[in-house]
């Protein structure tokens, strides 16, 4: 039924847009922030909407036609939104192509590196990555949590077929569950 409705336009701009709600939804999750130490900023929410479109597109590349199509919409959609928010803040056009660049650049930076972590099984790797980038810290065990939280997003996604991710979204596991034992991430026990 999707993939009939994703071929017509305006269903395919609703489906994309539902599907891009469902993921900022998910990048604001309250334990993100207050269980696993993303800062609560705009910076922090940017690392959040990116890592959680990461791991879709992640899926999504996995999947049989129209996956990739619906892949490229959703960056599409994503960034169109970033350019938007820029503009709401007062970025005059000229300011808008520079930042659009550096956060592409960011973006695909990111995804790079998760995407290599991931595939290799690499959990240490991840953490860095994560903690650097998600959680601006240089401690590599602060990422633990956030790296845990990760692995299990990208093993629930892989257990969603495309009907499933653009019929309810996705479905990912609740980040507070993957605080360290303190509340605090990245504490460790003396």
């Amino acid at each position: 039924m999707i993939r009939n409705l994703f071929r017509r336009d305006d269903g395919r701009r609703r489906v994309i847009e539902a599907l891009h709600v469902r993921i900022n939804a998910a990048a604001r999750q309250p334990g993100l922030y207050l269980a696993l130490g993303v800062p609560d900023t705009v910076e922090g929410r940017f690392e959040t909407l990116c890592l959680h479109v990461i791991l879709v597109l992640r899926r999504l590349r996995q999947l049989p036609a129209p996956a990739e199509d619906v892949a490229q919409d959703l960056v599409d959609s994503v960034f169109a939104q970033l350019d938007s928010s820029l503009r709401e803040l007062g970025v005059g056009d000229l300011g808008v192509a520079k930042r659009m660049k550096k956060l592409a650049q960011a973006f695909y930076g990111r995804a790079g590196a998760y995407d290599a972590a991931l595939d290799a099984g690499d959990r240490p790797a991840l953490a860095v990555a994560l903690a650097r980038n998600v959680l601006a810290r240089d401690e590599a065990e602060a990422g633990t949590p956030l790296a845990a939280y990760v692995a299990a997003a990208a093993e629930a996604l892989g257990r969603q077929d495309l009907d499933a991710l653009l019929g309810h979204g996705p479905v990912l596991p609740d980040p507070a569950a993957f605080a360290s034992p303190a509340g605090n991430p990245g504490h460790r026990p003396a």
